[in-house]
């Protein structure tokens, strides 16, 4: 069993039951607190984002599953926290939901999705098993002593999932009956998250048939594989009484035809387009365009010219922009492959014109707001990339990736003290504590710098050091 099959078994989170469903328990809401789940959560994303080599660092990509998780959790008024969403390429079909609100998404599983309510189906079903508290509920049949070793075997198998054997070991570890006993919770936790999921779909607007009509395929594809069934159905056992009761829900619920985003069909394109060799992925949507077997030319159009950057044709990547704009696409996603088509032929004054323009009518792009900062850099504008960088920062003061650009602005600028101040701030923000304050550290030896931003410095240095030492003690074995 690998890290997923694992952290997928790992479900948890306030109220709002199902209807015509039991209340599963509230005592383990004490043994697993808040807090506690949030800072179980951050651990394991800290290290997925580190060393989870499939993890996916596309702010485009992310913006997409964040807004679309939004919408969905926004309809479950009960749900009283916040979430994040995050891909990993993988071919396989798959999803889980991590404690904390993380919800991670398998590319194949995004590309199988035949709409965007099909989509949102499967996370409405993760965000229910969030919502329920399900890990906290099964943490509380397990002591402290037994939590303590689930979590230690999670990190374990995170590290090794590159290889099954060492994960086939970390499970033989004297885990398995903790396994088999969550497992013996799993179906319970399945219907109450598909009835939840159902009524969130239907609130937030989509198709509820999605749903079903997603699980059905599964588990027809499961059939057909016996041995090779999608992850999905292995860490979310679907049976006939399942699919049955998720049809009943829906006989239940208005009819809706619900079109899909222009963004769901870009975000599908680029990640098939980025995947493999891109000779191939040309290849592909070449002939998709050719015989006009595409459900939408837009995203057939979108995907070869992301497969033609990846091959450095910026001219042909060039002529399909031309022929998006033709087709009147209107996302930001558009706006930012041109002005990264512009970027790579060398025309920085268009690509910053692009920027500029299309920040005018989407001002809280994450990929539009980076790329025009590294354009500016690029174009040698290095203070008003600098004061964008930190005008920026001041609404959005965790945005790691903007520390960055500000750590490479005064980089330019030649300020040493500053750019390892910036830098030593996205390295807390990744909970890389250890290399904060090496930066800091470096920032005291800069050799510049006046005596209020040194004096900044040590105070920030002395504030990291006592976290670090403080993390280190909650690690030590008692």
């Amino acid at each position: 069993m690998r890290f997923r099959t694992l952290i997928a078994l790992a479900i948890l989170a306030p109220a709002a039951l199902a209807e015509g469903l039991p209340d599963l328990g509230e005592a383990s809401r004490t043994d697993l607190p808040p807090y506690m789940e949030r800072r179980i959560g951050e651990s394991i994303m800290r290290d997925i984002r580190l060393r989870e080599p499939s993890y996916i660092d596309d702010v485009e990509v992310a913006a997409y599953l964040n807004t679309l998780g939004a919408r969905l959790s926004a309809a479950m008024p009960e749900a009283g926290q916040s979430f994040e969403f995050f891909a990993l390429r993988d071919a396989t079909l798959n999803a889980f939901a991590l404690p904390g609100g993380y919800i991670g998404v398998h590319s194949g599983l995004i590309l199988a999705a035949q709409s965007e309510s099909e989509l949102a189906g499967v996370l409405s079903h993760e965000i229910a098993h969030v919502t329920q508290k399900h890990l906290a509920r099964l943490m509380g049949k397990q002591n402290q002593a037994q939590m303590t070793q689930w979590l230690a075997i999670a990190v374990a198998i995170l590290a090794a999932r590159s290889n099954s054997d060492v994960s086939q070991a970390a499970m033989a570890t004297g885990a398995a009956a903790g396994v088999q006993t969550m497992l013996n919770y799993s179906r319970d936790f399945e219907r109450e998250a598909d009835r939840i999921g159902i009524q969130t779909l239907d609130r937030a607007g989509f198709d509820v048939r999605g749903m079903a009509s997603f699980f059905e395929r599964m588990q027809k594809f499961g059939r057909l594989y016996e041995n090779n069934a999608p992850g999905y159905l292995r860490t979310h056992p679907l049976t006939i009484e399942r699919i049955s009761d998720m049809e009943n829900r829906i006989l239940q619920a208005q009819y809706r035809q619900v079109a899909d985003s222009t963004d769901f069909q870009l975000v599908r394109s680029k990640l098939r387009a980025s995947q493999g060799d891109p000779r191939d992925a040309v290849t592909d949507f070449e002939t998709q365009l050719r015989e006009r077997k595409y459900l939408s030319e837009m995203a057939a159009r979108y995907g070869l010219a992301v497969a033609q950057m990846r091959m450095k044709n910026y001219p042909a990547a060039g002529r399909e922009v031309t022929e998006l704009r033709r087709l009147k696409t209107a996302s930001p996603m558009v706006d930012t492959l041109a002005a990264e088509v512009r970027r790579a032929q060398g025309d920085l004054a268009d690509a910053l014109k692009i920027y500029r323009e299309a920040r005018v009518r989407h001002a809280r792009n994450k990929a539009l707001l980076y790329g025009q900062i590294e354009a500016m850099l690029a174009d040698g504008q290095t203070q008003e990339a600098l004061k964008l960088a930190t005008v920026e920062l001041q609404l959005t003061p965790s945005d790691p990736a903007l520390h960055g650009l500000q750590a490479k602005s005064y980089a330019a600028l030649g300020k040493r003290l500053q750019q390892h101040r910036a830098q030593a701030e996205l390295y807390v923000l990744r909970g890389q504590l250890v290399a904060a304050i090496q930066q800091l550290e470096l920032a005291q030896k800069s050799g510049d710098g006046d005596y209020f931003e040194h004096s900044q410095v040590d105070a920030r240095l002395r504030e990291l050091r006592a976290r670090h030492l403080e993390e280190m003690k909650q690690k030590m074995p008692f």
